[in-house]
This record gives structure tokens, sequence and C-alpha cells, in this order.
């Protein structure tokens, strides 16, 4: 009779609290699924999988970043030109000279923070939509980006640089992989075990009530773009790492795979819900659906289309049934 009544008093879980817990990991499996029936010996091959993960840490990477824009329900439109950015001025760097590389990559992430400090402190002074001022940055280090490297692809890279950041740790493990989930981890720490992290969600659950609760609402602005802004360095040089050159084209379009990542991975578009870890699968779920529509011949046309429906689509999941929904 006990067992009964505990078996009908035991809570049932809702949809909205499966969409908050499992979409993410649900969405990974059933995408892993569909391609693994399509293509089960080409998908589902070791090597491809290991590819899968090594192909999506520059969205991860990029995800990382826009995770804190969007967390103050922001938006960070230039991590794509700022990863060709930084990419470009690294190869242009090592090219003429400068060495070691190692001091070259940290002043490239000194160059991406400044870039996303550059785009916070204009959000605060001028009081317009972090979409407009990101935008404009975005076409403004495009710009640049053609003129530093004379719209050539830039080579000539160091080796050492190109095994060190492209390469595998005993010949098994890609090392972009590693770059990516150590950020993340990073980043995990900061959100969850530093006051400033807790302080952006406050922020982004509502701007008015955080800064009357004596939070520096500026300050933690610049400190989310600069963030966005130095995990755009790193994938940048991953990106120039992986392909042994820097091209000035590269990133375009990449603010869109960042943003997928972010909000499939259970960040909402109002601000201040979100977890890095989400974010992280959010960025394999962009990166298996590019390898798998990629196997069964889908062109990168239809990939585009895939990825502008994926986003409406969680965006309004969110809307209904998110965690952000439920103080409404």
């Amino acid at each position: 009779m006990e067992k009964t009544i505990s078996m009908t008093n035991r809570k049932r879980i809702t949809f909205n609290e499966f969409w908050d817990k499992y979409s993410t990991v649900s969405i990974l499996i059933l995408m892993a699924l569909l391609f693994g029936a399509l293509e089960p010996r080409a998908f589902l091959n070791g090597k491809n999988l290991i590819k899968i993960v090594e192909q999506s840490s520059i969205t991860i990477l990029l995800a990382c970043g826009e995770f804190f824009a969007i967390l103050l329900a922001g938006i960070d439109l230039s991590v794509g030109s700022t990863m060709a950015f930084t990419g470009v001025i690294t190869a242009k760097l090592m090219v003429a000279g400068y060495s070691p590389w190692l001091a070259v990559f940290i002043g490239t992430l000194l160059l991406g923070a400044l870039i996303g400090l550059i785009n916070g402190l204009l959000i605060n002074i001028t009081h317009l939509p972090p979409f407009i001022i990101t935008l404009g940055t975005q076409s403004i280090i495009r710009g640049l980006t053609m003129v530093v490297a004379n719209a050539r692809t830039v080579s000539g890279i160091e080796i050492s640089f190109v095994k060190g950041i492209g390469g595998k740790i005993f010949g098994i493990i890609p090392t972009p992989i590693l770059i990516a989930l150590i950020t993340a981890g990073i980043l995990v720490f900061f959100t969850t075990q530093t006051q400033a992290g807790r302080n952006l969600y406050a922020i982004g659950g509502n701007t008015k009530s955080a800064w009357f609760s004596g939070i520096n609402v500026n300050l933690h602005t610049a400190i989310a773009f600069m963030i966005s802004g130095v995990c755009s360095g790193l994938a940048g040089m991953v990106n120039i790492a992986r392909l042994a050159g820097a091209e000035p084209n590269a990133g375009t379009g990449y603010e869109t795979y960042a943003i997928a990542a972010v909000i499939i991975g259970g960040t909402s578009f109002f601000g201040g819900v979100g977890f890095i870890p989400k974010v992280v699968v959010g960025g394999l779920i962009i990166g298996v659906i590019n390898n798998g529509l990629n196997m069964v011949g889908v062109s990168s046309y239809y990939q585009q289309i895939a990825m502008g429906a994926l986003i409406i689509v969680a965006v309004t999941l969110d809307r209904f049934f998110g965690s952000s929904n439920k103080s409404k």
C-alpha cells in the first residue's frame, strides 16, 4: 500500500522540465541516429566521429564566446570577422619573423580581448542594442582583415605552430579538441564559481534589478564581450593552424553557427539562462549536421537552410517551454 502511494505521489516530469534538462542531448542523439542510419559505414566510422569533434572545435570556441553575449540578452555578430582578423594578424606576425610563436599566440588573444572591449564600450557609451554595434564592427573588422592581408591568403606559418595548435597529441587526440574543451572548462568555472560569472546571469535575467543590487552593469557587459573576443581569437588561431594558412574570408557566416550552437544548447535568447556544457553539445550538433549532410550529398546551400530553421525552432521552443518562460 505504501509503495502504491509513493508511486502516485512521485512527481511526473513535464515537457518543460524535459526540454530544459535533456533537449540538447536528445537532439544530438537523434541527429547521430539519423545520419548513422543513412550512412552507417561512413558516418559511424571512428575516424569520422573524431573528425566531427575536431571540426566542431572552432564552432565550440565561437559559441562559448557568443554564449556570454546572448546570456546578457544581446548578441555578437562580429565573432566570425574577429576570428578571421586575429588569424591573419597571427600569420602576419609569424611570417614577419616574430618569435617565439607562443608570444604571438598570447598577443593575438589580447587583440581579441581588445576587440571585445571595443564592442562592450560602444554598447555602454551609445546605449544602442548589441545587434547594431556588432553588425557595424563586423563589417569594420572584415574590412581591416582584407586590408592587412591585401585580400590574399597569408602563408608561410611556422611548422611548429601548425603542429602545436593544429596537430595531434601522441598522434591520437587532435589538439583543437583539447583547446576547445579546456576553454569550455575554464568558462564553466568562471560562470559557476566566480562572483562576476554569477553577476552576468543576474544582469541577463533582469538588468534593472541587477543595477539596483549594486552590480556594475557596464563593467560586466565589457567583460562578456571581451570573453567573446578572446574565444574568437582562439578560434582564429586554431583555424589557421589546421589550414596552415590565414584566409581573409575565413569565418564568413560562422556567427550563424555560433548562435545556433548556443540556442540549440539551451541558452535562452531572452537572457539569464544557459550552461556552457550544453553549448559544447550544441556545437557538436552543428558539426554532426554539417558532416551528416555532406555524407548524404546535400548541398551546402541546404545546410544553411537547416541552420536557419534550427535557430527558429529552438528559439520558439525556448519561448514557450524554456526556463526563461517560467517567470513570465
